[in-house]
């Protein structure tokens, strides 16, 4: 390293993890991949330019959306090439320390929290839900234009108040629908967190999110957990549910690290 380089982490594992090091992957800056252990924990970290990757800079470049959807997928490639070998927390974008040391102080500095994130997610994976309903076909109901397209303005106001109690009622069986898709699914996992659904398109007959979940599985219940999604689609009428993962499990192994 020079005096102009930082140390990007990208995550934390085991210490025995990779006992001749890390080759053949690139990180953000096309750099090669090494380890820093300390504390019986190994970070995977590259050594990157502080003139792109400094506080400074960072503080500009994360409000380039083009720079930080690349830097993005660099980072969470070089997760998922880690958390395929095993057990890993995988690290916020852009924690980036000035040297080795301060990489060394930060695993000491955590060893409770990164053993208990590691214990927590040993043998798991993190698995995404989202479930969709179609807004259009939920409020055809309040249609109630009359036979010959015309309408009063006693009509107009019938149709409207028609079409926002559909709404109404259309929003209270998805928000129920919601609830049960995601207390079922958390019943085969470990752990279970919900966010708040994407908002709805302008448009009233593109697909309306109104689950969006994530959930911490066994390995051995992967087959158990699908089958169970698969079965939601099949009964619950008019919601499509869409299973995405494996995926690094950033929902669950949070540790508070800033870089520095």
């Amino acid at each position: 390293m020079t005096r102009n380089e930082g140390v990007w982490v990208y995550a934390v594992t085991t210490d025995s993890s990779f006992p001749n090091g890390i080759s053949g992957i690139r990180g953000v800056a096309g750099e090669q991949l090494r380890t820093v252990a300390a504390g019986g924990f190994t970070a995977v970290v590259g050594s990157v330019d502080l003139g792109e990757y400094g506080e400074d800079a960072l503080r500009r470049n994360l409000e380039d959306l083009d720079w930080l959807s690349d830097a993005a997928r660099r980072h969470d490639a070089v997760v998922a090439a880690i958390c395929a070998g095993g057990a890993t927390v995988p690290l916020r974008l852009a924690t980036v320390y000035y040297d080795d040391e301060r990489v060394r102080i930060m695993l000491r500095e955590n060893v409770n929290d990164f053993t208990d994130a590691l214990d927590r997610i040993a043998d798991r994976a993190e698995w995404g839900v989202r479930a969709y309903a179609d807004r259009g076909k939920s409020t055809e109901r309040g249609d109630t234009s009359d036979e010959n397209g015309t309408s009063s303005g006693t009509a107009y106001l019938m149709r409207r108040r028609a079409q926002a109690a559909a709404r109404r009622d259309a929003e209270s069986v998805a928000a129920r629908q919601a609830d049960e898709i995601y207390a079922q699914l958390a019943n085969l996992a470990v752990a279970a967190t919900r966010q708040p659904p994407t908002a709805p398109t302008l448009s009233p007959h593109r697909a309306w999110e109104i689950l969006n979940a994530t959930y911490l599985v066994d390995n051995r219940r992967t087959h158990e957990f699908a089958t169970a999604v698969d079965d939601i689609n099949a009964r619950v009428d008019g919601v499509e549910t869409v299973l995405t993962g494996p995926w690094p499990p950033y929902s669950f192994t949070f540790v508070e690290s800033s870089g520095g």
